[in-house]
């Protein structure tokens, strides 16, 4: 199979699709890759090491689109890259479609076969494309609030940790997944003060597991919420519904409860968002006001750590990566209910309920979908 590996586009994006190690990989089993000079750059891998590893060099995103069977990516098409998609061509990255009806739209115009990596499930649970990214944004989350929380950043001046005399910065945590559970793990062991609230008695039970007695645990309820809300210096937006928009946990009338210069990282912002007044922002412009509380809502918090990130993610996504080009990609999401769980679009239709429901669309089963793969 020809495997192509972009570059990417999206604002301050420095991490790429398939490292050098995961392109020998492929190319020892036969498959051939075809990367776009310069696409490694940002992660630190030169087309030297593209070279050696067997890939052969694209002077430009154009010819990976107009000639790879497999495109693997990491963050969705821009619109000019949902230009170049053909139909049967299958597109392998995040897409995060619930928030985006016009990337809906596009990929279904194109016919592409779309396969989300934030929906693949795995056989135990969870959603293992999703879990490094989340571990990585979630670790970053508890650094950004302390950086942000800094006077010069405009926040209200606090420090994580405090000296003797001093308060230590007041960090609450909403939702006790992933992304949750790893920014509250960052932020204690910074020394801040620390309160998670999840609705589920469950994952509240796994954290209190994980993190010991140091935390503040409780279910979320909108007495708990006010009461945090008031308190905290920085709040860290952390809830997921898979394939869904995120639900939106904060008002903006709940912002004039808040201390000023209070902090809120919305690390569900490419899900829609945890708080009502959060709208997508990049690496380069990351913070605005409202109301006088400082939002961070960077899209891909990931992407400022492209090396740690790129390698992370090709961990989890080399395996799909194989079964989809050794197999086929209609064998592959037939035979692996998993993978066929992150099909979002295919040939015209979409095939995860959540995504039709949200932009009032028709739900297609995808094995339904799946004969139609190839058969053009």
């Amino acid at each position: 199979m020809l495997i192509g590996v972009p570059g990417e586009i999206k604002t301050e994006e420095y991490r790429v699709g398939l490292t050098p190690e995961s392109v020998a990989d492929l190319v020892a089993r036969g498959h051939a890759v075809l990367v776009q000079r310069g696409a490694g750059e940002g992660m630190g891998a030169g087309d030297a090491d593209y070279l050696h590893a067997g890939a052969t060099l694209a002077a430009d995103a154009a010819d990976i689109f107009g000639r790879a069977e497999l495109i693997v990516k990491v963050k969705e098409p821009q619109a000019i890259e949902r230009r170049s998609l053909r139909r049967g061509q299958t597109l392998f990255t995040y897409l995060h479609l619930a928030p985006d009806p016009d990337q809906v739209r596009e990929l279904i115009d194109s016919g592409v076969v779309a396969i989300a990596y934030e929906t693949v499930t795995a056989p135990e649970g969870g959603l293992p494309l999703l879990a490094p990214m989340s571990i990585v944004a979630g670790r970053m989350a508890a650094q950004v609030a302390a950086r942000f929380m800094e006077r010069p950043q405009g926040g209200r001046g606090i420090l994580m940790s405090a000296p003797p005399g001093a308060q230590p910065a007041r960090v609450l945590v909403l939702g006790a997944g992933t992304v949750g559970l790893n920014a509250a793990r960052i932020a204690l062991g910074m020394g801040a003060r620390v309160s998670l609230l999840d609705r589920s008695e469950a994952a509240l039970d796994r954290a209190r597991r994980e993190l010991g007695a140091a935390i503040a645990l409780e279910v979320n309820s909108p007495g708990a919420l006010a009461r945090e809300l008031a308190a905290a210096d920085a709040v860290i937006g952390a809830a997921l519904v898979p394939g869904a928009l995120a639900p939106r946990l904060v008002t903006r009338a709940m912002l004039k409860t808040m201390k000023p210069g209070a902090l809120l990282v919305d690390v569900a912002i490419d899900q829609g968002g945890c708080f009502e007044t959060s709208h997508p922002t990049t690496h380069r412009d990351p913070v605005y006001v409202v109301d006088g509380i400082l939002h961070y809502c960077v899209a891909n918090m990931p992407g400022a750590v492209p090396r740690t990130s790129a390698y992370a993610l090709n961990h989890a996504t080399l395996p799909f990566v194989r079964a989809l080009a050794d197999l086929g990609v209609r064998a592959a999401l037939g035979r692996d209910p998993h993978l066929r769980a992150g099909l979002n679009v295919c040939l015209g239709r979409v095939t995860r309920p959540e995504i039709a429901a949200q932009h009032g669309l028709e739900y297609a089963a995808p094995l339904e979908v799946l004969a139609g793969i190839g058969a053009d």
